[in-house]
């Protein structure tokens, strides 16, 4: 007696012998003896291949059968692991831990690792309305103009700009915050948390102020908001954020080598220095386009117009006049834009070469004439002092007498002598004793 077992195209018969695979049988017509010991020791399976997942009591030691090899794709999920299998493009089935096995070119398969919270997937709209997924899942659909901050166990995991996104449930804490873009201002106790995550400058626009500082953001074009110190955190993709900021403190201009013709066409070159303030940063921003250049426009011509009317004696007699002069010209034009303007002076007045040897010529010549005007001035004085001193030795011999003994002493400073005073005049005396000890 015999078992007749068909194949169709489809199938495969699996020709087991005393339980091992013995074969592996295509379409056809199969005939076993049906008595026994044959019987018992031979057996034919017949499994479908358009099934996709391949099913049997003894898969884990088929799947390692070479008369399988190149039949079958193997599948071993971990813990934690799930399997999409895909056929026809349709979600056949979900898969948890263990081994799975498909016939080759049956499906398409897709292992998924739970552990990584976020779910991410090419078909995601479909999964997540799959029943065999929405329950472990939670989905974020946000509109083009929405965020969202996950935290996961109390950490971000994510800034999530518009569109669908999902995350697994099991095992894990989560809290979804939603935002709106149209709001502008992005706020948060842990602002720096965000911010410090990988790729949050693509969600967020950053400007940290400094205590010297102002800024100025405007919104489309629009002024929104004037900023002190501190940390400002803005929505991007909501509209056009720009800013300009503005440095408080006081500020030192320096206008460089002006070339100037003074009135008495000397060529000059003359630096100026301009101490500054802003005092009204939206002026400083809006009236102008750059207020520190139109600063430095303004002091470009009142400098010009100081120097240009004055000669060169003049402007280098009193520089105090023309700084106060440019000082009074730039002042109220800087105002205008919220510039306050708290000194001006001039640094350098810089002569042409041959200029500079004439100064120096006139400058010595000058001297010299004081020089001597001094001299002869205290020769004149020298000389009323001794006709002044004459009479009043004439008018007092006494007096005389006494500046004779202080010149005698003088004379006779360091030296052994005896003196014997008599009548007379001490020259006559002198004199005398002088002319005896020559004739000795």
């Amino acid at each position: 007696m015999w078992t007749t077992h068909r194949i169709r195209s489809n199938e495969l018969g699996l020709w087991f012998r005393h339980n091992d695979l013995y074969k592996v049988l295509e379409g056809g017509t199969r005939r076993l003896p049906a008595i026994w010991p044959w019987s018992s020791r031979d057996r034919i399976e017949v499994v479908d291949t358009l099934v996709p997942r391949f099913e049997h009591e003894q898969v884990k030691a088929l799947v390692q059968n070479i008369r399988l090899l190149g039949l079958l794709d193997v599948v071993s999920l971990r813990k934690r692991e799930i399997a999409l299998v895909w056929v026809d493009n349709k979600l056949e089935e979900v898969l948890e831990d263990g081994r799975h096995a498909f016939w080759v070119g049956s499906s398409e398969v897709d292992v998924v690792d739970t552990l990584k919270p976020r779910f991410t997937h090419d078909r995601l709209r479909v999964l997540v309305d799959d029943e065999r997924l929405a329950s472990r899942l939670a989905v974020i659909d946000l509109k083009d103009d929405e965020r969202a901050l996950v935290w996961i166990d109390g950490r971000l995991d994510a800034v999530l700009a518009g569109g669908l996104h999902a995350y697994w449930k099991d095992g894990v804490s989560m809290k979804v915050e939603r935002f709106n873009v149209n709001d502008f201002r992005f706020e948060h106790p842990k602002i720096e948390s965000v911010l410090n995550l990988p790729g949050s400058s693509n969600m967020f626009t950053g400007i940290r102020v400094e205590s010297h500082e102002r800024v100025l953001v405007f919104r489309d074009g629009e002024l929104v908001e004037q900023l002190g110190a501190g940390l400002f955190v803005c929505w991007k993709g909501g509209s056009n954020v720009t800013w300009k900021s503005v440095d408080m403190r006081e500020q030192i201009e320096d206008i460089q080598g002006q070339e100037i013709l003074s009135a008495d066409k000397v060529s000059l070159r003359v630096n100026l220095v301009v101490t500054h303030r802003v005092v009204d940063p939206l002026k400083a921003v809006t009236e102008v386009s750059d207020w520190a250049q139109a600063l430095y426009r303004e002091a470009q011509l009142a400098l010009r117009t100081a120097v240009g009317g004055r000669t060169l004696e003049r402007l280098l007699a009193d520089k105090d006049e023309v700084s106060a002069e440019i000082a009074n010209v730039i002042a109220p034009k800087a105002a205008a834009f919220g510039v306050t303007v708290s000194g001006v002076g001039l640094r350098d007045v810089i002569l042409p070469g041959d200029m500079k040897m004439i100064l120096n010529e006139v400058i010595i010549a000058q001297k010299q004439a004081e020089a001597n005007l001094i001299r002869r001035r205290e020769e004149t004085a020298a000389a009323r002092s001794q006709v002044n001193t004459a009479k009043l030795l004439a008018d007092n011999p006494v007096l005389a007498r006494m500046k004779e003994l202080e010149a005698l002493q003088e004379i006779m400073k360091g030296t052994n002598a005896t003196f014997v005073l008599g009548t007379g005049e001490l020259s006559d005396q002198i004199g005398s004793l002088i002319r005896k000890e020559q004739a000795s």
